[in-house]
C-alpha cells in the first residue's frame, strides 16, 4: 500500500511538472485598439469630461484589456486614464515634439503581467527619426509607438506596435503601411508581433493590402493578418468601428477602419467590436476592437 501511494505521488508530481512546463511555452492575452477621440470642448455632451470615466471602464473593466493601444490621446487625457486604471502603466510621446505636445498613440499595459524591455516612437515620414516630421500628402504629423514586452509568467517576449494613419493623404497611408512593415522587420525579425491602430482605411485599400501581404508593393511581403479573420470563434459585435455624428449609432454600410493585426503564427481565440453605450451614447466616436490571442514561444 505504501509503495502504491508513493508511486501515485511520483506520477502526480511528474504530471504536474510536465503540465507546468507546457504552460510556460504559451500565454494568452487580451489586446485592445481604441481611438478615444481627442479632448475637444466643442463636442458638447460628448466632451471628454463627460466620458472619461466610461472610456476607462471600457479599457479596464468591460474589455479587461492586458494591452491597449490608444489613438488621439492628449497628455491630460492620458493622465486622467492613468488615474482611473490602477495596475496599468503606459508609454508614448506627443507627435508634435516627441515629448508632450500633440496627440499620443500610447500603449497601456498591466504591470503585474508584463515587463517592458524596450520602447520607442518613430514618425510616419521619410525621416522617421525626426520628431514632428511628415511626408507625402499627409495632412497631419503621424507616429507609431512600439514596445518590446516579456510576459512574466512564461518569459515569452513579443512586440506591440500602435499607430494612427493620416485621415487625408491616400499616398501617405500606403507609404505609412510600407514603413510600418519595414520597421517591424528591422525591430522584430521573426518575433511575435501585434499591430493595433486607427488606420483610416477600409479593407479594400492599398494600405490594408500592404499590411496583410496582399500586394507586392512591400518587399519583403508582410506576414501580418487581420485578427478578425483568424478568430477561432468568429467575429462578435458590429462590423463598423466608426460611429455617426451624434455617437449613437454605428455607420453603415460597414465602416471598419480600426484593426488588430498579428503575425500568422499567433492564434486568435476571439475577436470583438465593443458597442457598449452610456445613456444611449458611445464613449467615443470610434468603437474599440478587442482580440484574445495565444502566443507560443518561438
Amino acid at each position: 500500500m505504501r509503495k502504491s501511494w508513493l508511486g501515485f505521488l511520483a506520477v502526480a508530481l511528474f504530471t504536474s511538472l510536465f503540465t507546468g512546463a507546457a504552460e510556460q511555452d504559451e500565454t494568452t492575452l487580451r489586446v485592445m485598439t481604441y481611438n478615444i477621440r481627442y479632448n475637444n470642448p466643442g463636442d458638447g455632451i460628448n466632451a471628454w469630461p463627460n466620458r472619461k470615466d466610461h472610456v476607462a471602464e471600457m479599457i479596464g473593466k468591460k474589455a479587461n484589456a492586458d494591452l491597449a493601444g490608444l489613438q488621439e490621446a492628449l497628455r491630460e487625457q492620458i493622465d486622467d486614464l492613468a488615474a482611473r486604471l490602477p495596475g496599468y502603466a503606459w508609454f508614448g510621446v506627443g507627435r508634435d515634439d516627441g515629448k508632450d505636445a500633440g496627440e499620443f498613440t500610447p500603449i497601456f499595459y498591466r504591470t503585474d503581467r508584463f515587463e517592458l524591455l524596450d520602447h520607442n516612437t518613430f514618425w510616419l515620414s521619410e525621416t522617421p527619426e525626426v520628431p514632428g516630421s511628415k511626408s507625402w500628402d499627409a495632412a497631419i504629423t503621424r507616429i507609431v509607438t512600439w514596445g518590446k514586452f516579456k510576459e512574466k509568467a512564461s518569459g515569452i517576449e513579443f512586440y506591440h506596435f500602435n499607430t494612427h494613419f493620416d485621415h487625408i493623404g491616400r499616398q501617405a497611408r500606403t507609404e505609412s503601411a510600407k514603413l510600418v512593415w519595414k520597421k517591424i522587420q528591422e525591430l522584430a525579425p521573426g518575433r511575435p508581433v501585434i499591430l493595433t491602430g486607427d488606420f483610416n482605411v477600409p479593407e479594400k485599400s492599398e494600405a490594408y493590402r500592404v499590411l496583410t501581404g496582399a500586394t507586392p508593393e512591400a518587399a519583403p511581403v508582410s506576414d501580418l493578418q487581420d485578427a478578425r479573420y483568424l478568430s477561432q470563434s468568429g467575429h462578435q459585435g458590429p462590423t463598423s468601428t466608426f460611429v455617426n455624428a451624434n455617437w449613437t449609432q454605428t455607420r453603415e454600410p460597414e465602416s471598419k477602419i480600426d484593426f488588430i493585426f498579428v503575425r500568422k503564427e499567433m492564434q486568435v481565440l476571439s475577436h470583438k467590436v465593443m458597442d457598449d453605450q452610456y445613456d444611449g451614447r458611445f464613449p467615443s466616436d470610434h468603437l474599440p476592437v478587442v482580440a484574445e490571442l495565444k502566443i507560443v514561444k518561438p
